[in-house]
């Protein structure tokens, strides 16, 4: 079974990793340690052949929504928005044997490391099925 496993952030994060001063107490350093501990967990899964597929996404500022229908036109909103404090930032996608799995491989993510005292935004993933065969899937 696939599932998604998506990792979240703010935009304050993405100032930061481009080098603002947001005060996050993140440095260019935890950064790098940061890539380096991402770059580790995939190769691990590739190695043991549960990797599926992985991307970051762009940041949300450069987000639109669509909504719903406004004298017949979709409502179109730039991004970030005012009553969203965590976007998703990321994701990656895993074939393995079970959710207990997933949920395993999905709680290294929370193991980043970063600095002393740092707000961590993505101190939390959530791991979901993705589906596939739709009446095996929703079966359970």
């Amino acid at each position: 079974m696939k599932y998604m496993i998506m990792m979240y952030g703010t935009q304050r994060d993405y100032a930061a990793m481009s080098g603002e001063e947001t005060g996050t107490g993140w440095t260019a350093e935890d950064f790098t340690a940061m890539y380096e501990f991402m770059a580790q967990w995939n190769q691990e899964l590739v190695d043991s052949g549960e990797f599926v597929d992985a991307r970051g996404l762009g940041a949300p500022v450069l987000t639109r929504r669509v909504t719903g229908l406004k004298d017949g036109v979709p409502v179109v909103t730039d991004g970030p928005y005012a009553e969203t404090a965590e976007v998703l930032a990321g994701y990656t996608i895993v074939e393995c044997a079970s959710f207990d799995r997933a949920t395993e491989i999905a709680a290294r993510v929370t193991q980043c490391p970063s600095p002393p005292g740092a707000e961590v935004n993505a101190a939390y993933v959530d791991v979901r099925p993705i589906l596939e065969d739709r009446a095996a899937d929703l079966q359970g």
